[in-house]
């Protein structure tokens, strides 16, 4: 799914206008990168929860070269997923190859 096709569903399930849903999009995503742009977690009981982790700087290599590279310390996002919707995914319909 992409964001204008949850846009789109927001509208059609809540029977607003398109621009108001894209609205109301936009203002949960931003909401959620400034928390978790704070360090802070973001819990959304039965989906998941999202926080912020930190990661040390490393020594890597360039694989195109083999030279050695400094790879700075980071802080990334990081999403772990819910009982409930790791229970509803498993449930859901296998897909056969």
């Amino acid at each position: 799914m992409t964001k204008s096709e949850l846009i789109d569903a927001v509208a059609q399930r809540t029977n607003i206008t398109k621009s108001r849903a894209e609205q109301v999009v936009n203002c949960i995503f931003e909401s959620m990168t400034q928390t978790l742009g704070t360090g802070q977690g973001i819990e959304i009981r039965g989906f998941g929860s999202f926080t912020v982790r930190e990661y040390r700087g490393y020594k890597g290599r360039n694989p195109r070269t083999g030279d050695e590279v400094h790879v700075e310390p980071k802080r990334l996002p990081f999403f772990k997923v819910g009982k409930e919707l790791k229970e509803l995914v498993n449930r859901g319909p296998v897909k056969s190859e």
